[in-house]
């Protein structure tokens, strides 16, 4: 019976590793195909705002779609790429776009790579000067250079 059991367990759950899970996908039809490269466009531009790094194309959460559907319904409307994106960043700040622009605000995101990069390579390079060994300049006098002579001489 014991073994039954296990075998039964075993069974379920190599059985439960085979199950499959179907994404659901939305299927929209567009007006035009400049609407839908639009779109395409928008949501691969756009970012979802409750996931970690994935736009509005490549996330399954509640928000993304309903994201997905608003910038689908603003194409539709004939709005241009332009007025989907100012309506999205006035709606949801800068963070909905995975490339922002270049303004004040966004000045150290797009500077503090840079900055850092140089701060990095010029404190590596001030440990690397102190760390190297400086060659003495001191002067023998003529006797530690006669006594020198002689000891290599010794060992020719």
């Amino acid at each position: 019976m014991k073994r039954f059991f296990l075998s039964l367990c075993l069974g379920l759950t190599l059985t439960a590793g085979l199950v499959t899970v179907q994404a659901e996908t939305d299927i929209l039809t567009f007006k035009s195909a400049e609407a839908e490269e639009t779109y395409n466009g928008l949501i691969e531009e756009l970012r979802c705002l409750v996931c970690q790094n994935q736009n509005l194309a490549g996330s399954d959460a509640d928000l993304a779609k309903d994201l997905r559907s608003q910038v689908y319904d603003m194409v539709e409307e004939g709005r241009d790429r332009k007025d989907v994106i100012d309506y999205m960043v006035t709606r949801y700040g800068d963070f909905v776009l995975y490339r922002p622009a270049f303004q004040l605000k966004t000045l150290l995101l797009w500077l503090g790579p840079v900055v850092f990069l140089l701060l990095t390579l010029w404190l590596v390079t001030r440990w690397v000067r102190s760390q190297s060994v400086k060659p003495s300049e001191t002067t023998l006098s003529d006797a530690q250079r006669e006594t020198v002579r002689d000891l290599l001489d010794k060992h020719k």
